[in-house]
């Protein structure tokens, strides 16, 4: 199934745009690759951009085209707030101004379970739950959110933003047996956000179906997001090779893990 003629895929040099790369090909007819790091050259069915978000003129020139965007770039993980501004803030600005000035309708945002990492690892929350960023990075994911919201709102440009936990082959520790999404999962879950008729503005948890999570992600059904994997099948492995987290640390504490405590 296509989802798109034109389909751009920013972060397209980043550990998930690599995969995505490959996997997303199927279902358009040219995906366009852009980063502000080298890539590989463009094979068929392939258009290679490279552009800092920063610089509107080259997100202007990124966007041309393309009739659906899939949002991966940026800085992603805990930094200096000017770097995150420039990346992540200034950055996702530029993308909405371009997607608005050449009527691109629907954008995948790729956000981050960190918009609500200090809530306790002890809770269930929503979607509608209020954000507690847990650094610079989760502030800007949550700026980013809202911005997108803003544009929906004012120029109808559908958004879902994917709050993405755990995106690896496999949990790296205890935590991630919680926030774990396959690569399968999350390709299932960009097709669904692109092929549903009707997304409005909606805030999804990017999560496999794993048997503990602190996420109630009963507003991803009307998109048909439905996960196949689930963390259960690494937990002996991940169990065996790591140590019992210590209750008083704020890692085993909050949500968001090792960021709380990051020295940005």
């Amino acid at each position: 199934m296509k989802v798109a003629n034109k389909l751009l895929l920013t972060g397209a040099a980043g550990g998930l745009g690599k995969v995505l790369r490959e996997t997303l090909k199927p279902y358009c007819d040219v995906i366009r690759l852009s980063d502000k790091a080298a890539m590989e050259p463009a094979k068929a069915g392939e258009e290679v951009i490279q552009a800092d978000l920063a610089n509107a003129a080259e997100v202007n020139a990124m966007v041309e085209g393309c009739d659906a965007i899939i949002h991966m770039g940026g800085i992603s993980v805990e930094a200096p707030f000017e770097a995150i501004m420039q990346a992540n803030i200034l950055g996702v600005y530029n993308l909405y101004e371009a997607a608005r000035k050449h009527g691109v309708k629907r954008v995948i945002f790729a956000s981050s379970n960190h918009v609500i990492g200090f809530y306790k690892q002890s809770e269930t929350i929503t979607v509608d739950s209020a954000p507690r960023p847990d650094g610079y990075y989760g502030l800007s994911k949550a700026y980013g959110e809202d911005l997108s919201r803003y544009y929906f709102d004012r120029y109808g440009i559908e958004t879902v933003c994917l709050r993405i936990g755990s995106s690896f082959p496999k949990p790296r520790d205890r935590r991630m047996l919680c926030t774990y999404l396959s690569y399968d999962d999350l390709l299932r879950l960009l097709v669904a956000s692109l092929s549903a008729p009707a997304v409005g503005h909606s805030i999804i948890y990017g999560v496999s179906d794993n048997p503990v999570t602190w996420w109630d992600n009963s507003g991803a059904r009307h998109i048909g997001y439905k996960p196949q994997d689930s963390s259960a099948v690494f937990r002996e492995e991940v169990y065996a090779n790591t140590a019992t987290p210590d209750p008083k640390d704020p890692a085993a504490i909050y949500q968001g893990g090792a960021f709380v405590k990051a020295n940005p």
